[in-house]
């Protein structure tokens, strides 16, 4: 009975201490996958021309969404079209890399998946253009 006993004991023991490495290395591997988000976060802005142009053109629709008091649900609409567009150059440029280390030479079916990843982006800025028309035209007149 003693013998059941500890050995009871012992395998909770064990089972605790197996969570507990587990749970910090989930955290440590957390840690490590945010840290290698804001590194590609931080790479994109720094190396990209495209970034560069959507965080112009975002701090400009920011500034005048200040200057024109947008309401909250506008503000909304607005940062939501802000992260879509980024977050799309973003998988853009992701899956130019990704193409260009695959296949550095021209091959039709790259071009067309770098024509499609091409088009989501736009397809994302017009939308988003007409969304700030509807917001800020009626503000200006």
């Amino acid at each position: 009975m003693q013998a059941e006993k500890l050995i009871g004991i012992n395998l909770i023991y064990h089972f605790k201490l197996i969570i507990y490495k587990t749970l910090d290395m989930q955290q440590q591997t957390l840690l490590k996958a945010v840290a290698n988000a804001v590194n590609g976060i931080l790479f994109f802005f720094k190396k990209e021309r495209n970034a560069k142009i959507q965080m112009a053109i975002a701090i400009t629709t920011v500034l005048i969404s200040v200057c024109l008091g947008v309401n909250k649900g506008e503000w909304m609409v607005i940062l939501l079209c802000i992260a879509l567009v980024i977050g799309l150059e973003m998988l853009n440029s992701a899956i130019e890399k990704l193409c260009d280390a695959v296949h550095p030479e021209v091959h039709p079916f790259i071009k067309q998946t770098k024509d499609i990843a091409a088009g989501a982006v736009l397809f994302a800025c017009l939308i988003s253009a007409i969304i700030g028309i509807i917001i800020f035209l009626p503000k200006l007149f």
